[in-house]
């Protein structure tokens, strides 16, 4: 049983405590760049590669650049690829490298399509070969614990005629 005095010191060290923590974020958030500029993501090309397994594996390559000051240091990428609604490729990349200031970098994903998802495309795509197909790619960029994980969605309609 702690004392009458024993307990205020108490409430005034995690009071304390308290409002360090909030100083020391506010200013983690006051050292942030102001002048931080999204990257540019571009995809380049989605090449097949020869697969030992059932599931068809590709290679996506992208441009990634880099309008800052800074070299960019890529953490991680997450991202997902849906064609006529179905998401057919989805993974995560994590041994990405460095972009240097204002500079640019090719970054190729090995990427392994769902199996299910893709049956379904083709099922679709059979029952209407004509038809536009739809297609999205999505990603997350995870550039650091100080700044925002930056979302690219770039989306659009191939024609099969």
């Amino acid at each position: 049983m702690l004392t009458k005095w024993e307990e205020v010191i108490l409430r005034i060290w995690r009071l304390l405590t308290v409002k360090f923590v909030f100083l020391m974020l506010l200013g983690g958030c006051v050292s942030l760049p102001s002048d931080f500029k999204e990257p540019g993501v571009s995809v380049i090309s989605v090449t097949p590669k020869i697969s030992s397994g059932i599931s068809p594996q590709f290679d996506i390559k992208l441009r990634v650049t880099n309008p800052n000051r800074e070299a960019l240091s890529i953490a991680g990428l997450a991202y997902t690829i849906h064609i006529s609604g179905n998401k057919v490729i989805e993974g995560v990349a994590n041994e990405l490298p460095n972009i240097a200031a204002y500079g640019e970098a090719d970054v190729t994903l090995n990427a392994t399509a769902n199996l299910f998802s893709g049956f379904k495309l083709l099922t679709d795509l059979l029952d209407n070969p004509t038809a536009p197909v739809d297609y999205e790619f999505n990603a997350q960029i995870d550039v650091g614990t100080f700044y925002p994980v930056i979302n690219v969605k770039r989306a659009g309609v191939l024609s099969l005629n």
